[in-house]
């Protein structure tokens, strides 16, 4: 499992030096998780090198998320203050996610469907 630890830190220290060397706004760790996607679509990187952190990771997942529990507790007083940008801020941008995702679903279905009938007239 030490070995699968350093395969993911890799790719997130190629993503941190792609961060460093271009200086685009996108966390490195974004970076290094696609490039590891790709690695795996592309196998050049197998699952199983990193199947068993990966499940690891994913049954303790909920773990990670107690330090912004609390960082969140010990703000309770600025939230209390600015409940109601935040609640308008949160149903907002649901609605913006749910419609752009809604659109890109149709975009996409559309130009594949579209491919999928010229590529059956063809034939």
């Amino acid at each position: 499992m030490i070995l699968q630890f350093g395969l993911i830190l890799l790719f997130l220290a190629i993503g941190e030096f792609i961060v460093w060397l271009t200086g685009i706004p996108v966390p490195s760790s974004i970076i290094g998780m696609l490039l590891l996607a790709m690695s795996l679509k592309a196998g050049i990187v197998k699952p199983r090198h990193v199947e068993k952190l990966s499940n690891f990771l994913v049954h303790n997942l909920g773990f990670f998320f107690v330090p912004a529990g609390v960082g969140l507790m010990n703000c309770l007083g600025l939230i209390s203050d600015q409940w109601i940008p935040i609640v308008g801020a949160a149903i907002g941008s649901t609605i913006v996610i749910i419609a752009v995702t809604g659109w890109t679903h149709r975009i996409v279905r559309k130009t594949f469907t579209h491919k999928h009938v010229l590529k059956r007239e063809i034939d």
